[in-house]
């Protein structure tokens, strides 16, 4: 199995993992005399065998991230974490840029005029680079959940 597989069939058992909580919620209670929709227990053993599997996934791909070098040395786990950033960083920078720019119109002279206190130029160029940074990074990492196999 390809580490992008394990990447599907985690999100499959989260999204399942969710609609079980939801069915077990909805079933934990009923009004006396009545049955709930569904078996509460067969419940609960579907819920522990989706945790098991999601547990081994998340095992298997943690392990296959962190043994595995991509091309630059890094391992997946390395180039995650700098995307992680990446994310954040394009996220606050664009925020700025956009508080930055952001017209204030006045209505009369009297009312308090804003300007912008950062270089929006250099902040765009930054925004930008770190952009590219971003999508090379997801590139690399997704390119290697296709050609790397799953580990034990």
């Amino acid at each position: 199995m390809k580490l992008a597989e394990a990447l599907v069939e985690r999100a499959d058992a989260k999204r399942r993992l969710a609609e079980l909580q939801t069915r077990l919620t909805q079933n934990a209670r009923v009004q006396e005399g009545e049955t709930p929709h569904e078996s509460p227990d067969a419940l609960l053993r579907e819920l522990d065998e989706t945790l098991d599997t999601y547990q081994t996934l998340i095992q298997r791909i943690n392990r296959t991230n962190a043994a595995t070098r991509l091309a630059d040395g890094l391992t997946i786990t390395d180039r995650i974490a700098e995307r992680d950033r990446l994310v954040i960083e394009h996220r606050t920078l664009d925020a700025a840029l956009k508080a930055a720019v952001e017209n204030n119109w006045r209505y009369s002279r009297s009312e308090i005029k804003t300007v912008a206190a950062v270089d929006v130029p250099a902040l765009r160029n930054r925004l930008d680079a770190t952009a590219k940074r971003l999508r090379e990074a997801d590139m690399a990492i997704q390119k290697a959940n296709w050609d790397i196999d799953l580990l034990d």
